[in-house]
């Protein structure tokens, strides 16, 4: 469910849902049964070699929940891999062989993995600064906009940067989640499909974070009602399997990936795993069965209306903002400075209260709160009833 355990029997709320994995609750009984049938029937498969009827299914399952129901006539085509980078590294192929561009245009925040290929669209120094000499720099960054005042620049320097670079995509994150739970303004994404189709660009959106029903919708694009040309997929879609999926428009995945002479060119060993993809199916079948897009809006919206009535020291700001179960509190010191050390600091604590959190955003000070879908509201006022007491509490200095 919503709990978790330490070595010593301790029980802890889990606020992260184990950085969103666990959509609907931590060892669902329904997931967990589909993954015992699966290992007493066929442990492991060949990949693409030899595909089981699970990959078949789960293939299926997700056109039908992309591509197929937001454009009838439609189907999407899959690529499985093992983890998050994965799946954006199948997509950055993808858009090199379906456009010959090798230029990517991202955005400032992002965050799309570690592997080497995701490194290059990812902008926080830390994680790319010390391998930077071995990265090719294909992504080009632009500012993700705060505040609705800013597309109209957006749009200039987009399109003269896809004038200058050879670009053949745009990769974008609908909510930033590891920099600090950032909500671009409203049309954002409206403005990005429009820019992709007047400069012949592929429009990639990494809903691995925000995907399955996280901020309301099954997808974060349906929002706007955008249809990108590719989505990347994970953390929830499996409730806790190793497992991501990069699904694209079938023409875009035909157009980019030849039929194989023999030897794939894009594969791995655990590709597509029988147990990952039994789960898969019956994690979507649960979050259909409890109605978890739809409960995550209601819920999403009472946590951060309790958020918004917090008592906040008169040293501090605080700001709360978020989407669906998507829901950052920003802490800083009243002169505007980040109050990250006291943001890491009220986390540590949390623990002793039976509570997980975790710090985001690149100096730490926003904490935030993705909880399994199945949170209930009680647990919501336990939880903000905590961080008011811990905000009330001297500040660890040392």
């Amino acid at each position: 469910g919503n709990w978790v355990w330490d070595v010593e029997g301790r029980k802890y709320l889990d606020l992260t849902g184990a950085f969103g994995v666990a959509a609907a609750g931590h060892a669902n009984p329904r997931v967990v049964a589909a993954a015992k049938r699966q290992l007493s029937t066929l442990v492991h498969a060949m990949g693409d070699v030899h595909p089981h009827a699970p990959k078949a299914e789960l293939a299926k399952r997700l056109s039908q929940l992309t591509f197929e129901r937001w454009s009838p006539g439609e189907t999407g085509k899959v690529t499985f891999c093992n983890s998050g980078f994965e799946a954006v590294e199948a997509a950055l192929k993808t858009a090199l062989l379906a456009t010959g561009k090798p230029g990517i245009i991202c955005f400032t925040g992002a965050y799309h993995g570690l592997g080497y290929g995701a490194l290059n669209v990812v902008h926080r120094d830390y994680f790319r600064g010390p391998f930077a000499s071995q990265l090719r720099e294909f992504g080009h960054f632009l500012p993700y906009p705060a505040r609705a005042v800013e597309l109209e620049g957006l749009r200039a320097q987009l399109t003269a940067l896809a004038a200058q670079q050879p670009c053949g995509a745009i990769l974008v994150e609908p909510i930033q989640a590891r920099a600090g739970t950032r909500v671009p303004p409203a049309g954002f994404l409206r403005l990005l499909r429009q820019l992709a189709d007047e400069l012949g660009l592929l429009l990639i959106l990494d809903e691995i974070y925000t995907g399955f029903g996280r901020t309301g919708t099954w997808f974060a694009c349906e929002t706007e009602s955008v249809i990108p040309d590719v989505i990347c997929l994970g953390k929830a879609i499996t409730g806790g399997f190793p497992l991501s999926a990069c699904v694209g428009r079938a023409s875009v995945m035909d157009r980019a990936w030849p039929l194989s002479p023999g030897e794939a060119m894009h594969t791995s060993t655990y590709l597509g795993h029988p147990v990952g993809c039994a789960m898969a199916l019956a994690q979507i079948a649960e979050i259909e069965r409890l109605k978890l897009p739809e409960a995550a809006a209601e819920k999403g919206t009472y946590l951060m209306k309790l958020l918004r009535k917090l008592r906040i020291p008169a040293t501090l700001r605080a700001e709360v903002r978020g989407r669906g179960l998507m829901v950052g509190l920003e802490l800083s010191h009243a002169d505007g400075t980040s109050a990250g050390a006291l943001v890491i600091d009220l986390v540590k604590r949390a623990l002793a209260h039976g509570m997980m959190l975790l710090p985001e955003a690149e100096a730490g000070n926003v904490i935030g709160f993705t909880p399994p879908l199945t949170i209930t509201r009680a647990q919501s006022r336990h939880t903000v009833q905590v961080i008011q007491n811990l905000l009330n509490e001297p500040v660890n200095k040392s």
